[in-house]
């Protein structure tokens, strides 16, 4: 089954704010971690690398979104 243009600019624009979804969970859960010192069995310092690297992906992703969206417009 092939899907069509539409279909697929509408499946990969709800992949994209889903993912968006997730990261902004993993992000408040990051900072609460910090914030209580909640490592588990990781440094203070790669839980905060973690965070960062986790709000670098969150805004790759938003910028993916944007151009999804930007391109179904067309």
């Amino acid at each position: 089954m092939q899907l069509e243009l539409e279909q697929i600019q509408d499946l990969a624009s709800d992949k994209a704010f889903a993912k968006i979804g997730m990261l902004h969970i993993e992000l408040n859960q990051l900072r609460s971690d910090i914030r209580t010192k909640t490592t588990g069995g990781i440094t203070m310092d790669e839980l905060n690398n973690l965070y960062l690297g986790t709000n670098k992906e969150l805004n790759i992703w938003k910028y993916i979104a944007e151009l999804i969206e930007k391109s179904n417009k067309n």
